[in-house]
């Protein structure tokens, strides 16, 4: 991959098709096992649990996609919600679930519905399926994005290694050169830079995807633009009563990177731009990427601090009754796009395959 140091070949001599879906695939096939184990049934955990969207659109060609498994089809999604009704599952917002987080479990079980990024999808093909259903959803809202200056580096990134068969950019304080002719090498290199830009300071990391969208003509401004909802777009979902908003701070930095003054103000700011922006209380939050790496233990006293009382992370898991999960903790399952088996999402829904 890296021109100046050769990179041995890959081991398995994987297609570059099937390069991305492997791991689902492998996924799916323990959550299949899982179903028909019977097991799952005997061990049921939680009280419920949260569901974890970012993008709902259309499936689109291209054997380049290394953010697939953070997708679902407007199709998937409506049989999500026919299937949560048919398994007699209680569709909550997170209100509810702060409330049955620290009471006892109730005899159903249930499950919230919550977006991230506030991608245009939301509108276009979220909101027409959950509001025909008439069912209640949590959209998290950082507001550089609908400000229209937010940077989603993540997609910019994207559209580079797609485009291009050689790459360079400063990564630290040399100069590294990448060929990346196959869509193998496209995933390895994407993994790769992704992973060092979440590692960056964000002002380190808005100089890096500048630096690399200007190298290779990528407006990474239209492009943030084009992908994210606008406040007009959030405020035709607010005059719907089962759309809660919650922040997700201001430009989504990994709070990790920051210092503790400037990750509050993120949180603060995030907070105050909604209310203002759509006049309405925000009482719940997200912890950007949400991952272990990105924000820590601190940042929970952070968002109480600032407001909030509930803050959403992306730990797999289920929500325990009586006050045994942390709301400033609360763990989230993330589909994977990749899957499309119900008796997969069961199996997840259950907390048996944890």
């Amino acid at each position: 991959m890296d021109a100046a140091k050769p990179r041995p070949h890959l081991k398995h001599a994987l297609k570059d098709e099937t390069l991305s879906s492997a791991a689902g695939f492998l996924t799916s096939l323990k959550l299949e096992l899982a179903y028909f184990g019977g097991h799952v049934w005997l061990k049921r955990r939680g009280a419920g649990v949260i569901l974890r969207f970012e993008r709902v659109r259309p499936r689109h060609s291209g054997r380049f996609q290394p953010l697939l498994s953070n997708e679902i089809t407007p199709a998937f999604l409506d049989r999500t919600i026919r299937a949560l009704k048919r398994w007699k599952y209680d569709i909550v917002s997170i209100d509810e679930v702060c409330r049955r987080a620290v009471t006892l479990a109730s005899r159903r079980r249930f499950v919230c519905l919550t977006f991230d990024g506030t991608y245009k999808d939301v509108a276009a093909s979220v909101y027409p399926v959950l509001s025909r259903h008439r069912v209640p959803f949590t959209v998290y809202v950082p507001t550089a994005f609908p400000d229209g200056i937010g940077e989603a580096w993540w997609l910019a990134l994207e559209r580079v290694i797609a485009q291009e068969r050689r790459i360079s950019l400063m990564v630290g304080r040399s100069e590294r050169h990448f060929n990346v002719p196959s869509t193998a090498e496209k995933y390895e290199l994407y993994e790769f830079l992704s992973g060092w830009m979440r590692s960056l300071e964000p002002a380190d990391l808005s100089a890096a995807i500048k630096d690399l969208c200007t190298r290779y003509a990528v407006d990474l401004a239209a492009l943030s633009r084009e992908a994210s909802l606008d406040w007009r777009d959030l405020e035709t979902l607010a005059a719907d009563p089962l759309v809660t908003f919650g922040g997700a701070t201001v430009n989504f930095p990994v709070l990790a990177n920051m210092k503790e003054t400037a990750a509050l103000r993120e949180m603060t700011m995030g907070k105050a731009v909604i209310e203002a922006a759509l006049r309405r209380d925000v009482r719940h939050f997200a912890y950007p990427f949400g991952d272990r790496k990105s924000w820590q233990r601190k940042h929970m006293a952070m968002a109480e601090e600032a407001g909030f009382v509930s803050a959403v992370s992306t730990f797999p898991g289920v929500i325990e009754p009586a006050g045994h999960t942390p709301l400033l903790a609360l763990p989230r399952m993330a589909w994977d796009g990749r899957l499309r088996s119900m008796r997969a999402m069961r199996v997840l829904l259950a907390g048996a395959a944890l």
